[in-house]
């Protein structure tokens, strides 16, 4: 008897959970009058309420406009956390990827804040040094927070439906965010996502950014990086397009690649790959050594190119530093 009327209890409650529509509208209200943390703990109280009744599609009308008032208003730590649970409803509720909740997530993305973090001190050192010291401190925050949402995001779609790496539009976006937000520009983990994407166009202009800001030694480190990731995954026509792509944009800037040896190899290599001509990959890689020795990832992705277009077996496939590249 008791289980019975436990039962009924429940599925009473499950009736009795209102419409989102007024709780939604009064927790806006709660952020527009400052009471950040306050509304943060009911976003997340109220929502869970309809994911333990399987009202998936409620929770997440709550999440996403928690998650985009708070962003709004700059609480990125809040609107950062409720982004992440509008994803976590996704797998709970095994909700397939589609693109208008592809749609869904891109407003929350494009609702975090977009802030330049100051590069170059003033007169006054002390002054200035603690307003970057809070910038840097901010912005690493922000990098964390949207970077967190969009991994899970991507887990998600790998999981339940966009494609084995995940929705490519959501690596660009990560990798777009990383690249313009992050204090400390991690240009690995950057090209990690563009390669992942669907835009070598976007990734070539990212680049060619980076080649004007970059210290000396790195801009060809960096182009080659990215060519030899997307060999690296068997995708030969994006490591082309990627090149003609940053041709094109020097060829407009009045500029040039690099003239060094390693941006030398990267040319020579993809005509060799369209070939079946293994031995003069062999050849070029020992001709250019020294420059491949440069960055310790290049070596173990020159043995996936070689398993990939030769079918020459890596000895310790998806391990190392290859394997922690391509990790969400």
């Amino acid at each position: 008897m008791s289980r019975s009327l436990s039962m009924r209890g429940s599925m009473r409650s499950r009736r009795d959970l209102p419409p989102p529509e007024k709780t939604i509208e009064r927790l806006e209200a709660m952020v527009d009058g400052g009471n950040f943390y306050e509304a943060q703990q009911m976003y997340k109280s109220t929502s869970a309420r309809y994911i333990a009744a399987q009202k998936y599609s409620e929770a997440l009308d709550i999440l996403e406009s928690g998650a985009l008032v708070q962003l709004k208003h700059g609480q990125v730590t809040c609107g950062g956390e409720l982004a992440v649970l509008f994803v976590d409803t996704l797998v709970t509720g095994e909700l397939p990827y589609n693109e208008e909740t592809f749609g869904r997530i891109r407003k929350m993305y494009e609702a975090f804040p977009k802030i330049s973090v100051p590069h170059f001190l003033g007169d006054d050192y002390d002054d200035e040094g603690h307003q970057l010291s809070e910038a840097i401190s901010a912005a690493k925050a922000r990098a964390e927070s949207c970077s967190s949402f969009l991994r899970a995001a991507i887990r998600w779609s790998a999981e339940l439906g966009a494609s084995r790496n995940g929705c490519p539009e959501l690596h660009v976006m990560l990798a777009e965010y990383i690249y313009s937000e992050s204090p400390e520009t991690d240009m690995t983990k950057v090209s990690s996502h563009f390669v992942r994407g669907n835009d070598p166009k976007k990734f070539a202009s990212m680049l060619v950014n980076f080649m004007g800001k970059c210290y000396p030694g790195e801009d060809d480190t960096a182009i080659a990086r990215g060519v030899l990731m997307y060999l690296s995954q068997g995708n030969l026509r994006d490591a082309n397009l990627l090149m003609d792509e940053m041709k094109e944009q020097l060829k407009s800037a009045n500029s040039e690649f690099p003239k060094t040896d390693l941006i030398q190899f990267i040319k020579y290599l993809l005509p060799t790959l369209e070939r079946d001509a293994y031995p003069l990959f062999r050849t070029l890689r020992q001709k250019y050594k020294t420059s491949t020795d440069r960055d310790p990832v290049f070596d173990e992705l020159l043995d996936e190119i070689a398993a990939k277009f030769y079918n020459i077996q890596r000895q310790n496939p998806l391990e190392g530093l290859f394997g922690e590249m391509f990790k969400i």
